[in-house]
């Protein structure tokens, strides 16, 4: 215990406290800008069983947030570096990684392991699907989310003597019809190291039982005047209907089209479902036969614009077609085209089309 010496002579934390982290698992979701530095800190204070669910690999544009890695690391598989990283570090605590993305599938055996989890993901479609699995299983969120130069940190579903704290329909109980992520706005990587160590604060208040964590608040925090705002939560007699009613509903659920925006989606959104789901998705190139450059790295039917309308059997099959064209205007005809033709499939445009390919990563 010599290296938790300084918690344990904290009035009020003691060994009791240390004690209690090394019981505790939590499920860290996102290992980017915000779960870096919750890792970092939940390791070093001692948490027992600590897992980690990500299916991206590093990528340079991570490098000025995500504090984990080195330039070294580009192409690695993030949790896998992570739990390297950790470990040599602290090899008293226990790693356990998820080299995947959450899905509805995925999701509930995934975070039925563990005492706390942590929403540090980047989007909303995955925000959305871990609160809604979160309130079925009863499990406490401890969420974090970054806009340009403001931050939010609150508690969700935490067990109280009247029932359980809002959680995040409570305060958006429908995805909004703007979707922004930090590939587009920008963000300077102290933001999420910031609000990242609040989120790890907030998860050890919640193990330790020291303090009040932000049960039916939201912190707010602005970069630029350093000034942080506290706000009441009230239950939102909306969020119960868009909550799904049972685990085999919520399985049903396609979280991407309930979440997307005028169905465009960027290039790591796309990657994401496919790899979830390789043998019933397909990107579709709406292109000219002559137009460069080509991608390689997928299954793609390679569809001109003025042809889509015929029948093809390379995506009569799929029930998941990721549509792009060079950038991004042609696509969203596509789109339309197919959604016709096609009303039982998901259909996505991909922003920015070809040109934008690997810049967003």
């Amino acid at each position: 215990m010599s290296r938790f010496e300084k918690q344990i002579n904290l009035k009020g934390f003691g060994e009791e406290g240390q004690n209690k982290l090394k019981q505790s698992s939590v499920l860290v979701v996102g290992a980017g800008g915000l779960g870096a530095p919750v890792l970092m800190y939940l390791a070093a204070a001692g948490v027992g069983t600590i897992g980690i669910v990500d299916g991206d690999t590093v990528s340079v544009s991570n490098l000025n947030r995500q504090i984990l890695f080195g330039i070294n690391d580009v192409g690695k598989s993030k949790v896998e570096t992570a739990k390297y990283y950790l470990q040599q570090k602290y090899n008293d605590i226990q790693i356990e990684i998820y080299n995947e993305y959450l899905t509805t599938k995925n999701c509930i055996d995934i975070i039925a392991k563990y005492d706390l989890v942590l929403d540090c993901c980047d989007n909303f479609t995955t925000r959305y699907m871990l609160n809604d699995a979160c309130v079925l299983v009863n499990k406490p969120l401890v969420y974090g989310a970054i806009f340009g130069y403001e931050g939010q940190v609150s508690s969700f579903n935490i067990k109280l003597k009247n029932g359980y704290s809002c959680n995040y329909r409570d305060l958006f109980p429908i995805p909004p019809t703007q979707i922004p992520d930090c590939n587009d706005t920008g963000v300077i990587g102290v933001l999420p190291g910031i609000i990242g160590t609040l989120q790890a604060t907030e998860a050890i208040k919640y193990l330790t039982n020291i303090g009040n964590t932000l049960a039916n608040q939201i912190l707010i925090f602005n970069l630029k005047s350093l000034q942080s705002d506290t706000l009441q939560i009230s239950p939102n007699p909306d969020a119960i209907n868009y909550i799904p009613k049972n685990i085999s509903e919520f399985q049903k659920i396609n979280y991407y089209v309930q979440c997307a925006a005028q169905a465009d989606i960027t290039w790591n959104e796309a990657e994401r479902l496919y790899k979830e789901d390789t043998v019933n998705s397909i990107f579709v190139d709406v292109r000219e036969s002559d137009e460069l450059p080509k991608l390689i790295d997928f299954e793609v039917a390679a569809i001109p614009l003025s042809l889509l309308n015929e029948k093809h059997s390379t995506i009569q099959n799929k029930k998941q077609l990721l549509v792009f064209c060079r950038q991004g205007k042609r696509s969203t005809q596509a789109v339309s085209i197919l959604k016709e033709k096609y009303p039982d499939k998901d259909i996505f445009s991909i922003a920015g089309g070809i040109m934008s390919y690997k810049i967003q990563s």
